[in-house]
């Protein structure tokens, strides 16, 4: 007796080159072009402090939180 494992039809690929450039276009679209920058930045200020809450460190004194 065998189980087949067949992928969830919900779960989709990775996007390839022309998705993401569509998805990308879209998104110059809806918010322009001096607008991306901005939210780029504040992406990635999001991401640098997720990470450091993450981490539980401390850059000033080096040690972890408890």
């Amino acid at each position: 007796m065998t189980i087949n494992h067949l992928p969830c039809p919900l779960l989709l690929s990775m996007p390839g080159p022309m998705e993401l450039l569509l998805i990308f276009m879209i998104v110059l679209l809806f918010f322009g072009a001096r607008k991306l920058p901005e939210m780029a930045k504040g992406l990635g200020q999001a991401i640098k402090e997720f990470k450091k809450g993450i981490s539980g460190t401390d850059k000033k004194s080096g040690e972890k939180e408890e």
